[in-house]
């Protein structure tokens, strides 16, 4: 069986995963997801796919996170009528996620819209609308972690990965002159030590490997280190007044910073302090988690029998309606606002960051991977201004970045996790990392562990 594999996205930059593997007679993906960044790349999720839809027998996800999967809806509405593939978990995720996206950027494409139109331009069309997104859930079903099932000539198994609740190491098996051979999909490779999940799951044995590189160029502080400067800047802040502000994405990340935070509650290092969940998908996700526990690490289970509920404690409170969110904006201390989007480049973050960015008395917590031209992207390297709803907003509050609270293995963690592949040597394929941190991980994993490494550049095909 001949084998060849197209990397349509999140080929030397970080979002838009999507890779077609074609035997010449099937067709199958792994991952949809959306491009998130620079204009550049926002700008090829309204453009046609690089292939027919209609000709793809199963699409695999490994996770619900929009860079993974977000470009679902948009699939299904071009056309494709197969199977889509992933954990319960995902599924259920992806559910959620798919609607308010929509919702989101029903929002925003007005506000586009109009300058585009000032401008002299063709409005844009949405990339999806909430019909389309509930319409592509009929196509979904759900596999089990570690039991192997068939699609087409092939056989699939998923394994945790430790990156988001359901999310998916993928292995692909397959008969090449009578011989047994592997690719191993990486998804996103979970941080070790993170609360709420387990660990990711180590394999052995493939002959080629397509791994992430999101932080393949940086390590992490650890978990204990985050979690004392996370401490550290609610003690600065109940001294000095203002609000702390936490971008997080609104599926896995949330919820980890509310675990933490009931634990510091615990702990009595929340006094003076209210915890506000401010961003619809969040609180619906977190219903999610509530009913997946057997998705849980096993920390987490025997706190739960213990009596501990993870996701509440007196403090905490959901922002459920539109004028709950609002009313934070008039809040000048004493709150904790986790809202989404994680990259600031959508939703009610973007009214907390408008409200407090300005106030030098406030602290903006950032604990997750900001991909280059976000919004979050342009705070984190120190801009003096950044433009918010088209208006210029001075940056005066203290920016952190918590890289240990990441659900991406850094350098340390991914060279670990490729390591274990002990028994052949793969042939690497590095992906979904910027350019520099791509190309930084493969050299080092030729130096390291005398691996053959390619590091595809968009739209570039390999034969295995």
């Amino acid at each position: 069986m001949s084998i060849e594999i197209s990397f349509l996205g999140a080929a030397r930059t970080v979002t838009g995963s999507k890779y077609l593997i074609s035997d010449g007679k099937h067709k199958i993906m792994v991952d949809c997801g959306m491009f998130q960044g620079t204009k550049d790349l926002t700008e090829m999720n309204y453009q046609d796919f690089a292939f027919d839809p209609s000709e793809i027998n199963y699409l695999i996800l490994t996770h619900a996170h929009i860079d993974h999967s977000g470009l679902v809806p948009r699939l299904v509405k071009k056309g494709f009528r197969g199977k889509i593939l992933c954990t319960k978990p995902t599924m259920e995720l992806c559910k959620i996620m798919f609607i308010d996206a929509a919702h989101v950027e029903s929002i925003e494409l007005e506000w586009r819209n109009r300058k585009r139109v000032r401008a002299g331009k063709e409005p844009l069309d949405p990339v999806y609308t909430v019909p389309d997104a509930e319409e592509c859930m009929k196509y979904f079903e759900t596999r089990e972690y570690n039991k192997a099932f068939p699609v087409n000539g092939f056989k699939v198994r998923f394994v945790d990965a430790g990156h988001i609740l359901g999310s998916a190491i993928v292995e692909i098996s397959y008969a090449e002159k009578g011989r047994n051979k592997r690719v191993v999909f990486s998804g996103d490779v979970g941080n070790e030590r993170q609360e709420i999940l387990s660990d990711p799951t180590k394999l052995k044995d493939t002959d080629y490997l397509v791994v992430e590189s999101t932080y393949g160029d940086r390590l992490h502080k650890s978990r204990q280190e985050t979690v004392k400067e996370f401490a550290g800047i609610i003690k600065k802040t109940k001294n000095t007044g203002g609000n702390i502000i936490i971008p997080a994405f609104a599926i896995e990340r949330t919820q980890e910073i509310i675990y933490e935070l009931r634990m510091l509650y615990d702990k009595k290092k929340l006094e003076g302090f209210t915890v506000y969940v401010d961003s619809p998908l969040a609180i619906a996700a977190t219903e999610i988690f509530r009913a997946n526990t057997g998705f849980f690490d096993r920390t987490t289970k025997n706190r739960m029998k213990k009596g501990m509920e993870p996701f509440d404690f007196p403090s905490l409170i959901f922002a459920k309606r539109a004028d709950d969110s609002k009313a934070l904006n008039e809040v000048k201390s004493g709150a904790i606002i986790i809202s989404a989007s994680g990259m600031c480049e959508a939703g009610r973050i973007k009214h907390h960051l408008k409200h407090n960015l300005w106030r030098k008395e406030c602290n903006i917590v950032f604990t997750g991977f900001q991909a280059r031209g976000t919004l979050g992207d342009a705070i984190i390297k120190g801009n003096k201004t950044v433009k918010i709803f088209g208006e210029e907003i001075a940056v005066n509050a203290k920016i952190y970045t918590l890289g240990g609270f990441s659900g991406h293995a850094d350098r340390k963690g991914l060279l670990s996790w490729v390591s274990n592949f002990k028994s052949k040597k793969p042939k690497v394929f590095v992906v979904h990392g910027e350019e520099s941190s791509a190309l930084k991980f493969g050299s080092f994993l030729r130096k390291k562990l005398k691996l053959k490494v390619k590091v595809p550049k968009l739209g570039e095909k390999a034969k295995i």
